[in-house]
């Protein structure tokens, strides 16, 4: 640890996860925990995210599902060394942690397998925007042209058939995340608006898809962050606190069976 950055120490859920960060730099939002809430993975199955920071996401998914077989992809050095740090300050053992570029940097052939589920936040920041003055924060935010397309391309190599994805994302990023998702063969691509308020615009969406999946796209009622005075609204309470899942699948409407009548016999 002596040769990080200066960290200050906080926590997560309501103080269920302890979480360091660096003093300086990005820090951490709400994105990561909400994402997290999303992923549908069950005990035993293998979830890979991607840029996963100092840890905030794996950590918040691993609080709500036990015996997961979780792997972190993180091109910062110090970021990933931090997250191993979050991660063992919190008994999570058997995380494996990849300090790569990604795509680029993934060797060819992947020796540890498919992947059930993978999430991503990825860097959004207009590349010809104003630098941070934190290469860290400035590497973290800041997206190239093909950003989100190399992303979604690069987790086709990461993903089983029928595999999930999960982006978080500003919403003037929809069309450009669908178009790429449908280009690399995603389906059954669910859209979940967060609004900051009742009556505020989606400033960001959730974007959920399944690998080699045809089913057709669904937009969901969303999210309502805050009450109107800026505390946070029950059902964001019970997932930024609590740990509760935030489901993604659709809800089918229970229907009253129609009683039977007889066709008219044609003569």
């Amino acid at each position: 640890m002596s040769a990080l950055p200066p960290l200050s120490s906080g926590t997560l859920m309501a103080g269920k996860i302890l979480y360091d960060q660096f003093i300086s730099g990005n820090r951490t939002g709400l994105e990561p925990v909400l994402m997290a809430a999303c992923v549908p993975a069950r005990p035993g199955q293998r979830v890979a995210e991607i840029g996963c920071g100092a840890g905030a996401g794996l950590l918040c998914l691993s609080q709500r599902i036990t015996g997961l077989n979780l792997w972190g992809i993180e091109a910062d050095s110090p970021s990933a060394a931090l997250a191993q740090h979050n991660l063992d300050a919190n008994g999570r053992t058997g995380v494996t942690l990849l300090n790569v570029y990604f795509p680029q940097s993934l060797p060819p052939d992947l020796p540890y397998g498919r992947f059930d589920h993978c999430f991503a936040n990825p860097p959004w920041h207009p590349t010809l925007g104003t630098a941070s003055p934190h290469t860290r924060r400035d590497l973290a935010r800041r997206a190239q042209p093909d950003t989100l397309e190399a992303w979604v391309k690069g987790c086709t190599r990461l993903l089983r058939y029928k595999g999930s994805l999960t982006l978080i994302l500003p919403a003037t990023l929809l069309a450009e995340a669908c178009g790429a998702l449908t280009h690399h063969n995603f389906g059954d691509i669910t859209l979940c608006p967060l609004w900051p308020k009742t009556g505020r615009e989606a400033r960001l969406i959730i974007v959920q898809a399944r690998y080699c999946v045809r089913s057709p796209a669904r937009i969901l009622p969303g999210l309502i962050l805050h009450e109107a005075d800026g505390s946070f609204t029950p059902q964001s309470r019970l997932i930024l606190k609590e740990g509760h899942a935030l489901t993604l699948t659709a809800t089918q409407p229970t229907r009253t069976p129609r009683p039977y009548q007889p066709q008219a016999t044609q003569r």
